[in-house]
């Protein structure tokens, strides 16, 4: 029993190895390309739109109140990111159901470049909203000494990460390979179920944290501004009397 799609090669020459993650991975990602072109080609404004628009619409719109609950104001400038990290996620877990694919979110390797994604993610989109300098003021306060320890914070959050949702998914993948062999048919397709509904919580749960990150990165200029505000009023007051 293999425990991640790594361990599946199909071809080597010499160290380069083309394996299971970046087969599946990439067939992942052609089949969601392919498939939104193919949704989104024909968009409607009018009130009589296709079953697959209603369904792309009540996807957008979820994710979009999703990150707006999460505390980011402007959602759209992040709904492609985040949208992109649950779409793959939850489209892996829901390729388990197909012969023969093995998700691509079990592999540490591919759960560590998602989290990748979000370290340089968070830090751009709050270098965006504050500009460089007022970021980087932000990992040394409310002193210097701060400073290692919130670079730590950056690491480990990235590191939890990767290992949360790499531990989730192989786990269920495991488990529902190991009962195939030692019980009747039924019972492994209501684990097969139950691992579909882990997989879909997952991959909510990572573009949550996500969301959290960069609301966080983002929201620390407003935060820190505010008594800059207030002060500014009061002088303002004061040159008035």
């Amino acid at each position: 029993m293999r425990l991640s799609s790594d361990e599946l090669i199909f071809w080597q020459w010499g160290l380069v190895k083309l394996n299971g993650t970046i087969v599946f991975t990439w067939a992942l990602m052609l089949v969601l390309v392919v498939g939104s072109g193919l949704i989104t080609r024909k968009l409607s404004r009018d009130l009589k739109r296709s079953r697959w628009q209603s369904f792309l619409e009540i996807i957008v719109t979820g994710i979009n109140r999703q990150i707006e609950e999460v505390g980011l104001s402007e959602p759209q400038k992040y709904l492609s990111f985040l949208g992109t990290l649950f779409l793959f996620v939850a489209a892996a877990t829901l390729g388990t159901i197909i012969p023969g694919f093995e998700p691509p979110t079990g592999s540490l390797s591919t759960t560590v470049a998602l989290a990748l994604c979000v370290f340089v993610a968070v830090p751009l989109f709050g270098i965006e909203e504050q500009g460089v300098g007022n970021y980087l003021k932000t990992y040394v306060e409310p002193t210097v000494i701060m400073l290692p320890f919130n670079l730590i914070s950056e690491l480990s959050r990235t590191l939890a990460l990767a290992i949360r949702l790499f531990g989730n998914m192989m786990s269920g993948a495991m488990i529902v390979g190991i009962l195939l062999t030692i019980t009747p048919f039924l019972f492994p397709i209501v684990m097969t179920a139950l691992g579909l509904l882990t997989g879909m919580v997952q991959a909510y749960i990572f573009s949550i944290l996500a969301a959290v990150y960069i609301a966080a990165a983002t929201r620390v200029r407003k935060l820190r501004t505010a008594p800059e505000a207030n002060q500014q009023g009061m002088n303002d007051d004061n040159q008035r009397k």
